[in-house]
């Protein structure tokens, strides 16, 4: 169950990126500067985010076949206090499963987390406080 959870999918714009570290060889690295410089690139990152953006488009039918599977949210799935009290009140408890970002609400407590949330998969980034982080720790996968 979602309860009323938003799900939006979203475009990344500044702001809302996440690091992500690469190493390469000196020779590999040697070319990603060239081309830099010959000006086919503003800098390395232009290049790397073109070139996963140029992979993510060949594998774009695996990557909805994948999230067609096992039912996963693409973009941004939000719980709020009032959702995960619908939950409780509903006996149920949430399998979240995202593409993207889940956010849970920084008024949710750990308890709440705890007595809604079985489990949390998230192909992205999770944002939650710190609380319900260590609350769930063992429920994220």
């Amino acid at each position: 169950m979602k309860a009323n959870s938003t799900a939006i999918e979203v475009r990344q714009r500044a702001g809302e990126t996440e690091k992500m570290t690469v190493n390469v060889g000196v020779v590999d690295l040697g070319h990603v500067d060239l081309l830099v410089q010959e000006g086919f690139y503003s800098n390395r990152s232009d290049l790397v985010r073109t070139a996963l953006r140029n992979q993510l488009a060949l594998h774009a039918d695996v990557v909805k076949q994948a999230v067609a599977r096992r039912t996963l949210t693409v973009g941004l799935l939000h719980y709020s206090r009032s959702d995960l009290e619908a939950v409780l009140a509903a006996g149920q408890r949430l399998q979240v499963q995202v593409v993207g970002l889940a956010r849970i609400a920084d008024d949710v407590s750990p308890e709440l987390a705890l007595a809604t949330i079985e489990s949390v998969l998230v192909l992205g980034a999770l944002q939650a406080s710190p609380a319900v982080r260590r609350a769930l720790f063992d429920r994220i996968h």
